[in-house]
């Protein structure tokens, strides 16, 4: 199964609530007037004249019994019938005209479907833009509406650059939770398949469960990890995570980080150090920074970037557990506001559910096509 495939089945939540909303918004505004007509009622009989006083005798004659008219066979349906539908009529699907009231409608419900207000807005006009009045089924607006997120999100899906340098060294940083281990564990198990030589370094000094579950991780892939004891310094970790990869010929070091709060300065703080001392060792790196961003936590992605892209000069996305939310248009509203590289996603915890972004195929996916 391909992974969009597993995307289509696994988006349920995001993509039934925006077809829905869809659906509603169509069906509520379609005038009753398309439904059938009730039947004329029959006209009144005539009534019948009155006999004659005095009628003449006449002889009566006896009426002769009508034939039955010859049954009519059933008109036979072709195969051209058949096959163009003819052979019975189907309902036609309710249509709204496109007015001001039914743009309304639609802009709430892409607010309640995490696109947010300005996203939304543009989103929704682009859609009105040359087809105002005109009447359309909930088909018809969902493919509208795919080509739009598809047009946003076009610019922003590239794939992670990999440059000649060697070590080419990336640091992964999040929230807690975000799942930046897991990924990293993804990442260089795929990166390793291409032939890549790839080194991790196990920056989370401060859980123990998160280096042994990165462990796990390198031990499926193949791929060695460094660690350090429990409470060191992440940074000198990162210094010294470098030197062994310079001396292996790594390809690529992933360096994992604490996962931490936007809003906890101390920890904030912690990671620019990170990136200052690895910097001293090579005044190029990080040469990318990925963010990874747990689609759960909705429009609260958008603080999460504006944090660590001031702090950590983030260079590109990574949102995982779109299979568990029904908050995937906060994608969208990532890419509109900020244009970062959506590097890659996920959709659940096998090696195989974190693939390259295709905004053609979660434009429709997320729509419910």
């Amino acid at each position: 199964m391909s992974f969009f495939n597993k995307l289509r089945e696994r988006l349920t939540r995001s993509s039934s609530k925006i077809a829905e909303g869809l659906d509603d918004i169509v069906k509520e505004g379609a005038p009753e007037a398309d439904a059938p007509a009730a039947p004329e009622p029959p006209p009144a009989p005539e009534p019948t004249p009155a006999p004659p006083a005095n009628p003449e005798p006449t002889k009566t004659a006896q009426p002769a019994s009508p034939e039955p008219a010859p049954a009519q066979p059933a008109k036979a349906v072709g195969l051209v019938g058949r096959l163009f539908g003819r052979s019975e009529a189907k309902p036609e699907e309710p249509r709204r005209a496109l007015d001001d009231a039914m743009l309304e409608d639609l802009e709430d419900m892409l607010v309640q479907a995490d696109l947010g207000v300005e996203t939304a807005l543009r989103v929704t006009a682009n859609i009105a833009e040359g087809r105002m009045g005109r009447r359309v089924t909930s088909r018809e607006l969902r493919e509208l509406l795919a080509a739009e997120v598809a047009r946003i999100m076009s610019p922003v899906a590239r794939p992670l650059p990999i440059y000649p340098k060697k070590p080419q060294v990336v640091l992964v940083v999040g929230v807690n939770g975000s799942g930046k281990t897991t990924t990293i564990g993804k990442l260089a198990s795929q990166f390793k398949a291409a032939g890549k030589n790839v080194v991790i370094a196990a920056g989370d000094t401060f859980r123990a469960a998160a280096v042994e579950q990165l462990q796990v991780w390198g031990t499926r892939a193949g791929v060695p990890v460094m660690v350090a004891a429990q409470g060191s310094d992440p940074a000198s970790l990162a210094f010294d995570a470098m030197t062994r990869a310079e001396a292996d010929g790594a390809d690529l070091l992933l360096i994992d980080t604490a996962g931490r709060l936007q809003n906890r300065q101390d920890l904030m703080e912690e990671l620019a150090k990170i990136v200052r001392v690895i910097r001293k060792k090579d005044p190029s790196a990080p040469h990318n920074t990925l963010l990874v961003l747990d689609a759960t936590t909705g429009q609260n992605a958008l603080g999460q970037v504006e944090t660590f892209r001031n702090l950590a000069d983030v260079s590109g996305l990574v949102m995982t557990k779109l299979d568990g939310t029904a908050r995937g248009g906060v994608l969208v509203a990532l890419a509109d506001r900020f244009g970062l590289p959506i590097h890659a996603i996920g959709v659940g915890e096998q090696i195989d559910d974190l693939d390259a972004f295709d905004p053609d195929e979660f434009a429709r996916a997320l729509v419910g096509l």
